[in-house]
């Protein structure tokens, strides 16, 4: 978050739930549910699909087995849930379990383990159809039975509840059309309409591709899980921010120590001149953040992680801090020492937090030295000179990283300030040192810098760099005091026009700055009280999807990473991707005040099809 010209900074999993509550944002009309039937492929052990892990030796025979909730149990199996149970298996979540197998809420169980005469049977069935479905009645995974006649685990039904399909090992497949605006969002009931002729409004040219599109993503903030106060609540907003059948987000953004949408202020290690980082810990973060992460995991199980401090520990700066407002503290403002000892330490710090968060199975694939390098705010922040930031990558981060892990890159970001003299002038002089460039593997920026002008420059000075967009507009009005965040009509529309310009100037991932917060929108700042947008607010046990929320998955759920952006022609409002899977994506808006019939050319095809008044459409084709 930052400022002028007015810059700015930037949910465990379903295993027993009935249907969940939403909100939709509003005067929208009907949708399509959170989750519903889709198959997926690959799912993961862990949830929805946990390997079996023994049973009670001797395993009874005839009736011996429990039945509760309506559940049948023969051959010594346990059936919970209304599931039914043979063989020794163990059913939970109306599965169907047979011969050792495991079935958990909806998933299929294939290839379960294998039990004879009264021997413990380990490994049971290993899912591959998917992860529980969400809000999926039943839930957990059930331990393998075992007992005499122990066969191999059979497919499991599908677990009662809303988005719990059973895994059949096809391929998600977007709708072919979706639309969204104020006078309905999300909205699948229609299907485009072939034409044999007639003039395109919007042409997609695939045999024309850009840059690789990496993904789409969003940030992983304390604040925003604290709002989550229900497994409900944390199990709609995971499925729709990481699941298939939603935003589907690739990447996540973990703050190291605090950002300004933490609860409140830390870093890792505030042990003064502590160098070798003995005291360095990751114990608050296991209770406040990590579990947010996990979750999202969970989801999905591909998700790729980058992180970025506001801070370093307090006890690397020098003063002056930020004044007035919040109490004079150390967390905000103040200048990086450039002594060689701090900024060893510093590395060291990097370097700790990387191997603590992959011990939680959680791999960091970017780090960004700071977030936002030029702005002394009364949040935790940081200023660093041009020289420092540069010395520090060539010389300390990047060789640390080097030797201790090599599998995480360096990010030079996230730039924020485009004042010649601020982050302008630090990503410059980074690129202009061979050493330090060679360690930069993404450039990161902020939606300040993401227009043409600073984006040439960037790419003039690192070429074959990628670019990222690190943080999305936050909305609202900073130091206005509102009671509440806009989350309107309106930062949907900016929203729409910061993505399709960062992906028009060749940015390659596009990331969402708060995915969750409550009504109020406010972070620890308590001088500049600023109440900002997120694409999800919980208010009294209730998610509602913002307007922005769509616009973000009306790309994200279609294209996926690895996509080559494709030109479009006829309209500067819409975008064209081509998955590596060959499918096309093209997304359209309109911002007339009237519905609008519009053709798009796409794969050979001329499809029509309405777009709602100031809102979009996203064809899909294979």
């Amino acid at each position: 978050m930052n400022t002028a010209p007015f810059f700015l900074t930037g949910v465990g999993l379903a295993l027993a739930l009935a249907a969940c509550s939403s909100t939709e944002a509003p005067d929208q009309g009907s949708q399509s549910g959170n989750g519903g039937s889709r198959a997926s492929t690959g799912g993961s052990t862990g949830v929805g699909g946990a390997v079996g892990t023994g049973g009670s030796t001797g395993g009874g025979a005839g009736q011996s087995g429990s039945a509760t909730a309506g559940g049948m149990s023969t051959g010594g199996g346990t059936s919970t849930g209304g599931g039914t149970s043979t063989g020794g298996g163990t059913s939970t979540g109306g599965g169907t379990s047979t011969g050792g197998g495991t079935s958990t809420g909806g998933g299929t169980s294939t290839g379960g383990g294998t039990s004879t005469g009264g021997g413990t049977s380990t490994g049971g069935g290993t899912s591959t159809g998917g992860a529980a479905g969400m809000n999926s009645t039943g839930g957990g995974a059930g331990s393998a039975g075992m007992g005499a006649g122990g066969g191999a685990g059979t497919v499991g039904a599908a677990g009662s509840g809303m988005g719990g399909g059973a895994g059949s090992g096809s391929t998600f497949t977007p709708p072919s059309l979706v639309t969204s605006g104020p006078s309905g969002y999300w909205q699948t009931n229609a299907m485009p309409t072939e034409s044999s002729s007639g003039t395109a409004d919007v042409t997609v040219n695939d045999t024309m591709p850009a840059q690789t599109w990496d993904g789409m993503g969003g940030a992983f903030n304390e604040l925003g899980w604290s709002y989550l106060t229900t497994q409900a609540m944390k199990d709609e907003a995971l499925q729709l921010l990481f699941g298939q059948d939603g935003c589907h987000f690739a990447w996540g953004r973990i703050p190291i120590g605090a950002s300004d949408y933490a609860t409140d202020r830390y870093t890792l290690d505030e042990t003064a001149n502590d160098t070798s980082m003995a005291m360095f810990s990751i114990e608050r973060d296991k209770q406040k953040l990590i579990p947010y992460i996990k979750a999202a995991q969970a989801v999905n199980p591909s998700l790729r992680f980058w992180a970025s401090p506001w801070t370093p520990p307090t006890w690397m700066k020098s003063s002056p801090y930020q004044t007035p407002g919040n109490p004079v503290n150390a967390f905000d403002g103040g200048s990086m020492k450039s002594d060689a000892a701090t900024l060893q330490a510093h590395a060291l710090y990097f370097v700790k937090f990387i191997a603590a968060y992959a011990d939680q199975g959680i791999k960091i694939d970017y780090i960004s030295p700071q977030n936002e390098p030029n702005y002394s705010q009364n949040y935790p922040s940081c200023i660093w000179s041009p020289t420092t930031f540069t010395t520090f990558i060539s010389t300390y981060l990047g060789p640390a990283l080097e030797k201790a892990n090599p599998t995480a890159q360096i990010m030079l970001g996230t730039m924020s300030n485009s004042n010649s003299n601020a982050d302008v002038a630090v990503a410059n002089a980074v690129l202009a040192d061979a050493k330090a460039k060679s360690y930069s593997k993404v450039i990161g920026v902020q939606w300040g810098m993401s227009d043409a002008s600073q984006v040439s420059n960037l790419k003039s000075k690192g070429a074959g760099i990628p670019i990222w967009l690190t943080e999305h507009k936050c909305g609202g009005n900073p130091g206005a005091n509102v009671a509440t965040a806009p989350n309107d009509i309106g930062y949907a529309k900016d929203s729409w026009g910061y993505i399709r310009d960062a992906v028009h100037n060749g940015l390659t991932a596009y990331n969402a700055w708060n995915m969750v917060l409550d009504k109020g929108g406010k972070g620890i700042d308590n001088t500049r009280v600023w109440a900002q947008n997120a694409l999800l607010v919980a208010d009294s046990g209730q998610i509602t999807k913002t307007p922005a929320y769509y616009v973000f998955r009306h790309i994200s759920e279609f294209v996926q990473p690895g996509a080559k952006v494709v030109s479009t022609t006829g309209s500067n409002d819409s975008l064209g991707f081509k998955n590596p899977d060959g499918s096309l994506v093209a997304v359209v808006y309109n911002s007339g005040s009237s519905a609008k019939s519009m053709t798009v050319a796409i794969g050979g095809k001329h499809l029509q099809f309405m777009v709602p008044a100031t809102g979009w459409a996203t064809v899909y084709t294979k």
